[in-house]
């Protein structure tokens, strides 16, 4: 049973876009899986959204997908919201994931714009739409042209918005003036998915963030989201300033690799990347220390 939303919040306010824990020989950690799961929510998680980029999917099986979303949900599914990422630039793959994730317990879905193809706007309808008909579950966007080559358009988002099973979307396009468009237009409830704009798309009608920090800082975004909501811009944008440095430093290179290396210095189960991801240098260990304390975090 999935925790209770609301349609302003489907799943909701902070979410960690969780990494897929590996066994030193580079094999699925079921176990760590549970454990980094229960320790987010812990945390203060309300959803934890696996299978996605942070969770190197791109590398992963569809049995290990079907797998890591069984397993979080035995472990945390009944009080945190659980996302299965199921985009891929192939339409009927993604309608099988979604289907798959479904099956293996997952509340929600997130879908991807469909990467390397840059398809126009009318196939990103159909595709995104195809896999919203797939199954009952909710369905978040993930607007990530900095990766997938290719954007939602506002028209594009005010259409997928029509759709009953279309709720959300993730918005890291960094563009908050064009955030403010669709959000007025489209009725979707808006997360941030850049870590750093999330105060400023607070302010323009987003309502939570899906994070990648938040492996090592969800009760501080919390603070700063809920301050936000309940009228404290002072407090939130005085959290905000104090994370920059967590902000910048989880993204000096790749967000998972970091996230796996901060999560190895506090003792949670990570493990090791799979290629073409690799693990973090010894100087990148040691400047991620000094940009996390300067956040306030220590191992």
């Amino acid at each position: 049973m999935a925790p209770t939303s609301t349609p302003q919040t489907p799943f909701g306010r902070v979410l960690t876009a969780m990494v897929t824990p590996f066994t030193a020989d580079g094999g699925l950690d079921l176990d760590g899986a549970q454990r980094l799961a229960a320790h987010l929510v812990d945390a203060g998680n309300d959803g934890l959204v696996l299978n996605g980029t942070t969770g190197e999917s791109p590398t992963t099986s569809d049995a290990e997908k079907a797998e890591l979303v069984r397993a979080v949900v035995e472990a945390v599914g009944d009080r945190a919201h659980i996302i299965a990422g199921v985009g891929t630039n192939d339409t009927h793959h993604s309608t099988e994931l979604a289907r798959q994730a479904e099956a293996a317990g997952a509340h929600g879905l997130l879908s991807v714009t469909p990467y390397y193809s840059k398809p126009p706007q009318e196939g990103l309808y159909r595709h995104i739409v195809a896999i919203a008909d797939a199954t009952g579950l909710p369905v978040m966007l993930y607007d990530i042209p900095g990766r997938s080559g290719v954007a939602l358009s506002h028209e594009t988002l005010v259409r997928l918005g029509e759709h009953p099973r279309i709720v959300a979307n993730k918005d890291a396009k960094g563009d908050v003036g064009a955030a403010s468009w669709a959000i007025a237009r489209s009725g979707l409830a808006w997360y941030s998915g850049d870590d750093i704009l999330t105060l400023p798309l607070l302010s323009v009608g987003a309502v939570g963030v899906v994070s990648v920090v938040s492996h090592v800082v969800t009760p501080e975004l919390k603070t700063m989201v809920e301050a936000f909501i309940a009228g404290d811009t002072a407090k939130a944008t005085a959290v905000h300033q104090s994370l920059l440095p967590v902000f910048t430093g989880i993204f000096r290179t790749q967000g998972v690799i970091l996230s796996k290396a901060a999560l190895t210095l506090q003792g949670h189960p990570a493990g090791p990347l799979r290629l073409p991801l690799v693990s973090a240098t010894a100087e990148e260990i040691a400047q991620l220390k000094q940009d996390l304390a300067a956040g306030g975090v220590h191992p």
